[in-house]
């Protein structure tokens, strides 16, 4: 049983601390496959911290882990890195940008 929330993106220390580690390291990619959810929608998904799952936009998928935090319920956030780039369209509205925030996604357990 999946869910229907929102995706955001951004940046995080981890992520920043990954990428100077080089984009290929461990670290890098343990941080921007991290994925955060309300308490509840984690429960919802029936997945422990750390549960695999699969984001699906109009854009593309992607397979991440899912962690509880401090979030409102119906939010997902995902930081920059190539797993949120794959969800992420590439239309910029003129302004050069890709939106990287407010995405409908779907998400499902694996």
């Amino acid at each position: 049983m999946g869910l229907r929330l929102v995706l955001v993106t951004g940046r995080t220390l981890e992520q920043a601390a990954g990428m100077h580690k080089g984009k290929c390291s461990e670290e890098y990619r343990a941080a921007v496959s991290r994925g955060e959810i309300a308490p509840e929608n984690l429960a919802a998904l029936s997945l422990a911290e750390g549960g695999a799952a699969l984001l699906r936009t109009e854009h593309g998928t992607a397979e991440v882990r899912l962690f509880s935090a401090e979030l409102p319920a119906g939010l997902l956030f995902l930081p920059l890195g190539p797993f949120a780039n794959a969800l992420v369209g590439d239309a910029t509205e003129g302004t050069g940008m890709p939106s990287f925030k407010g995405i409908p996604v779907e998400v499902e357990p694996l």
